[in-house]
């Protein structure tokens, strides 16, 4: 199973049996075997209707589909979940609990900290020239480590990890060369060639979080650390949180090994957009390097999910009642 990249103007996907046939102008029809798309991306202008959409669903693939330009976020369908209610019910239940709340908002930062902490560690050694900054982050971020575990709140937590960020990512522009202009984080739009890598980095991670959590039965909307916000999946955000580290470092790699250089992109109103070319290079990469993630998310959703359900409070009795 793999997922189908789809990116490219006047694309059109449709159903042909148990095969989905790409079709484009003057190029030959290229057929997908169903079973083999474990989830989608589109990007830009690709046509399917609601049979394309059904079927992959049926089998349970996910298809997230981004705006042309930017790389957002448009549209998302997940395929069936787990069908166990009571996941969801002490999902709800716990959310109400402070105590429960803060143990688990602290255990994501405290990966996410060590995560930062291991990639300026790797970084510091291959890259002795710029060693002070990245000594001084670290070092920040390990005088943070002791204060996250008496962190009498979520707001403290929140404070801890805004001041790890910070420091991460100033360790992080060290790494990178001037020309990039990257100087740390920004995002909506990104204004450099690094902060557009991070953010279809992230927005794909968050659609791989949603779907894991979505397959073990938890609401994706309701975190436990992000607060539950309009049209947000907060516990996807809370479940990428320790992965984010991971994903900087992967996309130092992408610019480090010249996979990626500036004429991959673009500037458009203030805007740094990939080009079509560097999007092929940064979804190939991706494949590559994402499948342990997902692993990772499964395993802490089914995870979580099981703490959940010794918490969950029993059903009724009786079997499926459809009238």
């Amino acid at each position: 199973m793999g997922t189908l990249y789809l990116d490219r103007r006047d694309l059109s996907l449709r159903l042909d049996g148990k095969r989905l046939v790409i079709e484009e102008p003057d190029a030959r029809p290229r057929g997908v075997p169903l079973a083999l798309v474990e989830r989608a991306v589109f990007q830009g202008r690709v046509r399917f209707d609601s049979g394309v959409l059904a079927a992959l669903a049926e089998q349970g693939s996910a298809v997230v589909c981004l705006s042309a330009r930017h790389g957002r976020r448009a549209a998302l369908l997940l395929g069936p979940g787990h069908g166990d209610a009571r996941r969801r019910l002490a999902q709800y239940r716990t959310a109400f609990e402070p105590d429960a709340r803060l143990a688990l908002a602290r255990r994501l930062i405290a990966g996410k900290l060590a995560a930062q902490i291991r990639l300026l560690e790797i970084a510091q050694a291959q890259r002795p020239d710029v060693r002070k900054p990245l000594h001084d982050g670290i070092a920040t971020l390990r005088g943070l480590q002791p204060k996250l575990a008496t962190a009498a709140d979520r707001d403290a937590v929140l404070g801890l990890e805004g001041a790890g960020a910070a420091a991460h990512y100033a360790a992080l522009t060290a790494l990178f060369p001037p020309s990039l202009h990257f100087t740390g984080r920004n995002r909506r739009p990104p204004r450099d060639p690094v902060n557009a890598c991070l953010s279809l980095g992230y927005t794909l991670l968050h659609f791989e979080a949603v779907r894991a959590a979505h397959g073990a039965g938890l609401d994706p909307l309701l975190g436990f650390y992000h607060e539950p916000a309009y049209g947000r999946e907060s516990l996807a955000c809370d479940l990428i949180e320790p992965l984010r580290p991971r994903l900087d470092g992967w996309v130092w790699g992408l610019f480090r090994e010249r996979q990626l250089r500036e004429h991959n992109f673009v500037e458009d109103k203030g805007a740094c957009l990939l080009v079509k070319g560097g999007r092929q290079t940064f979804y190939a990469a991706y494949e590559c390097w994402a499948p342990p993630l997902r692993r990772y998310l499964r395993r802490e959703c089914y995870r979580l999910a099981n703490w959940l359900s010794e918490r969950a409070p029993p059903l009724p009795e009786g079997g499926n009642d459809e009238r």
